[in-house]
């Protein structure tokens, strides 16, 4: 496993954490997936902590004792917006260590990370009916502290341990963000889709509005894939509560699991189809696996847009 989340809980702030899943992510790569620099040379800046040492200018350090980093033009490559879901289903864990939310947070300051080391602008902005501040993407590390600060916000914030019935309305939030960026842009959304079924021609609708755009757009589908997927819990009667409205079904899984196995299947399955058929990166992401999976299929997708 890449970094267990008791280690990870034990590692502060989240840059800290971030920094560790990257380079842990990396060192199990035989090639860098990093793009790096252009080649213009533009000027000096001051060196900040997780930059890569390869462009410090040794020179200028051995004249004046302090350390500086080559930076060129046109260095930001991309301007990416994550778009982070926070309604009460992400607050869902049953077998894993973390939370939808809390996961999702972890892997999207990794992803920043990631982008801030390519010289890519990061925004971010939260969304459950309606989306909030939208932060915008820049490249500088004083500005990806700036993230970490509201992602650590999102937690302190929504990841609590009483429900606070706040639903999803991704296609509303979506259809914002869409009019609100005026730049092409990547967006990544990281979500677990709870919402009524009836309003997935709504959500696609909303997808391809961002496409319509011009935007490149990569989903992370989060979800709990023992429970949410295979509805496999021990021999029992439960009492399921939805998260989102508080409303409770009395259920003895076993006797319905294959039925709901087969029905999420076939959710699934069209959902992906239409993203294809789109042009909209659908990718989904179990909660239960270490981060590395989902930072390579985001590197994939990534190497595919440049």
């Amino acid at each position: 496993m890449l970094l267990s989340p008791e280690l990870l809980n034990r590692l502060t702030p989240l840059e800290i954490k971030a920094r560790q899943i990257v380079e842990g992510f990396i060192s199990g790569l035989h090639k860098s997936p990093f793009f790096g620099f252009s080649v213009e040379f533009a000027e000096h800046r001051p060196y900040h902590p997780g930059d890569d040492l390869k462009h410090l200018d040794w020179k200028v350090y051995g004249k004046r004792e302090r350390y500086f980093v080559k930076q060129y033009e046109e260095e930001t490559n991309l301007r990416c917006y994550m778009l982070m879901d926070v309604s009460s289903s992400m607050q869902f864990r049953y077998f894993a260590d973390w939370s939808k939310l809390r996961y999702g947070v972890h892997l999207g300051a990794a992803m920043a990370y990631m982008l801030h080391r390519q010289r890519d602008g990061c925004g971010l902005a939260a969304f459950d009916r309606e989306i909030g501040e939208i932060i915008p993407a820049k490249s500088s590390y004083g500005h990806l502290l700036h993230l970490y600060k509201n992602l650590e916000q999102i937690l302190d914030t929504y990841d609590g341990d009483v429900p606070q019935k706040r639903q999803t309305a991704s296609a509303e939030a979506i259809h914002q963000l869409a009019e609100r960026i005026n730049r092409r842009s990547l967006v990544i959304i990281l979500t677990d889709l709870f919402e009524n079924v009836q309003k997935q021609d709504e959500l696609i609708s909303a997808l391809k509005h961002l496409r319509h755009k011009k935007h490149e757009v990569i989903l992370f589908h989060l979800l709990e894939k023992r429970s949410e997927r295979e509805l496999d819990f021990p021999d029992d009667r439960y009492v399921f509560s939805d998260l989102e409205t508080g409303g409770e079904m009395d259920v003895v899984p076993r006797q319905i699991r294959k039925d709901y196995q087969k029905k999420m299947k076939e959710y699934t399955k069209n959902f992906r189809i239409t993203c294809s058929d789109a042009n909209i990166s659908y990718e989904e992401v179990d909660t239960q696996d270490p981060f590395d999976y989902a930072l390579l299929a985001f590197l994939n997708k990534r190497r595919r847009l440049m």
